[in-house]
């Protein structure tokens, strides 16, 4: 019997217009930050409804001009997630701050805002919600703590594009929103992000930090309408979008939408599949959001499996299926735990999460027959390893 083809984790959904878009870049001559930037710029404020997008290298490059831009300094403290991928904290460190680390929600991902008021200091001056697997978190629980202290609120919505809180697309509600558009997001230009805000001021720092304190529109200089005559202002950084990535941006943008319906539909093929089985635990979900289903992350309940999580992988690894995980808590990693004295049990809402959570193929480019694959591979390894046989 033929085996069947591996549904890897992921794989882009890139198209032929993407590719006519790029030729058309590469003929233009003009390859770096350019026309097709400051397009894509105002095309996705446009669509999270946002005065201001900046188009730069990476996510984690709009959360590094964020933080600049609210002038973070060494000794500040940033409030985030435990349970997030190191650049959300990393960036912190960028500028001599310290990442202070909060615990999930009971049951789920998201970072619980019962914790940021007992970890707000005299040196907090920041909160980076994050948005796990696009699913929106309690914004304005952290918005009213944040107001009640005089915190700013930056989101880290890598994942987030594009899920909806309370009516309005994330990247529209906080003063500043980073997003991701590394390969395998719900919107990709391979590597890039984008800094969304509410503050003209902070918009007018951001762009002329993303390209190394350069005042004024410092690419134009080598165009018609520019000089050669250019002024640093500030030490900044190299963390500029360029017209070819831009280029793939903006056609990914405007089929976002189609993005998420697949997503969505691949979403409830799972949700139904796998909702009648007592052994497995669904994404949590909100009445008054809608996600983005950038990741579809399962939870085992392993008092009714006899195997645990790693060895639930390794099953569907050998039926011809591809996972990740998300996240290793950062408490855990070296660096964090070094660094800041942080121990296993310190935030254990995230460590439960984490120790029974996979996340499985959930693209665009799905075919039926791979989402057939990947119900079927999980329905059986979750069949021949429950500890009460599962009711035929």
């Amino acid at each position: 019997m033929p085996t069947k083809p591996f549904v890897p984790f992921h794989r882009a959904s890139i198209g032929e217009a993407e590719i006519a878009e790029v030729i058309e870049v590469l003929k233009s001559g003009w390859l770096t930050t350019g026309p097709r930037v400051l397009d894509f710029e105002r095309e996705f404020a446009t669509y999270v409804d946002c005065p201001h997008a900046v188009a730069v290298s990476s996510c984690t490059a709009a959360l590094q001009l964020a933080l600049d831009a609210i002038g973070l300094r060494a000794g500040d403290e940033v409030l985030l997630p435990t349970y997030t991928f190191t650049s959300t904290a990393e960036v912190v460190t960028y500028f001599g701050g310290r990442p202070v680390l909060c615990d999930s929600l009971p049951g789920g991902f998201n970072i619980d805002t019962a914790q940021l008021e007992k970890r707000i200091t005299s040196r907090t001056r920041a909160i980076v919600p994050v948005h796990i697997a696009g699913h929106p978190c309690d914004l304005t629980g952290v918005q009213e703590i944040a107001q009640r202290h005089g915190l700013r609120v930056i989101e880290d919505a890598a994942h987030a594009l594009p899920a909806i809180y309370r009516g309005r697309r994330i990247g529209g509600i906080s003063e500043m929103t980073a997003f991701s558009f590394y390969a395998t997001k719900t919107i990709t230009t391979g590597e890039g992000g984008m800094l969304t805000t509410q503050n003209d001021d902070f918009a007018v720092r951001a762009r002329m930090m993303r390209l190394h304190g350069i005042s004024g529109d410092a690419w134009k200089r080598y165009s018609k309408a520019g000089s050669w005559y250019y002024e640093v202002v500030a030490a900044g950084y190299k963390a500029n979008l360029t017209d070819i990535q831009a280029a793939i941006g903006r056609v990914q943008l405007a089929k976002a939408d189609d993005l998420w319906k697949r997503r969505t539909h691949i979403a409830q093929h799972y949700m139904d599949a796998f909702s009648g089985f007592e052994e497995l635990e669904m994404p949590p979900l909100s009445p008054d959001s809608v996600d983005s289903w950038h990741l579809f992350i399962l939870r085992l309940k392993p008092e009714r499996l006899d195997i645990g999580r790693n060895d639930f992988i390794e099953e569907l690894k050998k039926k011809g299926i591809g996972t990740s995980v998300h996240f290793i808590p950062l408490h855990l990693h070296p660096f964090y735990a070094i660094r800041y004295a942080h121990r296993r049990g310190d935030f254990p809402n995230a460590e439960d999460a984490y120790s029974r959570c996979l996340s499985l193929p959930i693209f665009p480019d799905m075919t039926e027959v791979e989402i057939e694959s990947v119900i079927e591979a999980v329905c059986s390894t979750v069949t021949e390893h429950a500890r009460v046989p599962v009711a035929a």
